[in-house]
């Protein structure tokens, strides 16, 4: 079996696996599951920039709160359809990350992670800053009314789980298929490339700068598209999702599942989604069962859960 059959067998039977969770899973596990994938996609955005570009963001909420707000805006206060507003969530963070790119990539390293968490800095407070429209901190809550989908004369009910699992599923399938199709790509690799060693990309004559802002933009368009499903999918839209900390949850996803792996980020998210909501149900100290398990994970598992096993067995998982 050739290795691109192999990515794709192995990429094809865990979006079945899902697919068929979705009738085997009970109705509570459903909905996190839900919630899981939307949020994997996020991390999915955050890994192509951060595990193959070499790119650490500190202002990866950002990019997810410009889909989050994109498409909750307009369907909240226009009146626009659920198609048209998960667009214009798309475009806003495509809009944001090529601005914020274009700014941001003069500068390297650490430099890099302050100015995008500055960035996010300022989004955050505009959107407390713009109460009349986005309600800051309270948000906007998206009734069950708004976020119908009709055609002719079917109507699709984003508020029921089973819908909203496939369409959470139906995102994640495509960005799980599009990030693999690009980092086994020649740009793909050369992400990779400049990642272990820009300097000799730039000698051999790649354009670098343009390289890394089409990282970021397509790093900021799958952030984005998880922001505006989220939004459309669980009916709330808030600041809260653009803040700073909200920045460093799809860095844990990823080095929990493992940095530079197409299935680490779902693996990180499943993860701590899981140890966030088991621990609580018996500490009110759960935060603390979490940093003992993501201190035994760096210690046993320094490159993440699947980028450990990569190491170690499996050298064929992409």
């Amino acid at each position: 079996m050739t290795t691109t059959t192999r990515d794709w067998a192995l990429h094809l039977g865990v979006i079945a696996l899902l697919l068929a969770a979705n009738f085997l899973l009970p109705e509570y596990h459903r909905g996190v599951f839900s919630r899981v994938l939307v949020l994997a996609v996020f991390a999915m955005g955050y890994n192509l920039l951060f595990g193959y570009t070499g790119l650490l963001s500190l202002g990866h909420a950002m990019f997810f709160a410009a889909g989050l707000y994109g498409a909750g805006l307009p369907l909240y206060h226009l009146g626009w359809s659920v198609p048209v507003s998960f667009g214009t969530g798309l475009l806003a963070g495509i809009a944001v990350a090529a601005v914020v790119g274009v700014l941001a990539l003069r500068t390297t390293g650490v430099a890099f992670m302050i100015v995008t968490m500055m960035f996010a800095q300022v989004f955050y407070l505009g959107t407390l800053y713009f109460t009349t429209w986005t309600r800051g901190e309270e948000g906007l809550v998206l009734s069950q009314a708004m976020r119908s989908v009709e055609f002719g004369g079917w109507s699709l009910n984003l508020s029921d789980p089973s819908t909203r699992y496939m369409l959470a599923l139906a995102l994640f399938a495509v960005v799980l298929l599009a990030l693999m199709r690009l980092v086994r790509s020649p740009f793909g690799r050369t992400l990779v490339a400049i990642r272990e060693n820009e300097e000799r990309m730039r000698m051999l004559g790649y354009d670098v700068f343009r390289a890394k802002l089409t990282a970021v933009v397509v790093s900021g368009l799958f952030c984005a598209a998880a922001g505006a499903a989220y939004g459309l999918l669980f009916g709330y839209v808030g600041s809260g999702f653009a803040s700073i900390q909200y920045s460093i949850l799809p860095l844990l996803w990823v080095l929990l599942g493992g940095a530079a792996t197409t299935l680490g980020p779902l693996l990180g998210t499943l993860f701590m989604f899981y140890i966030i909501d088991y621990s609580s149900g018996y500490t009110a100290a759960y935060l603390l069962v979490v940093g003992v398990a993501l201190i035994l994970l760096v210690l046993f598992f320094p490159k993440g859960l699947l980028g450990s096993v990569r190491e170690r067995w499996l050298g064929w998982l992409p």
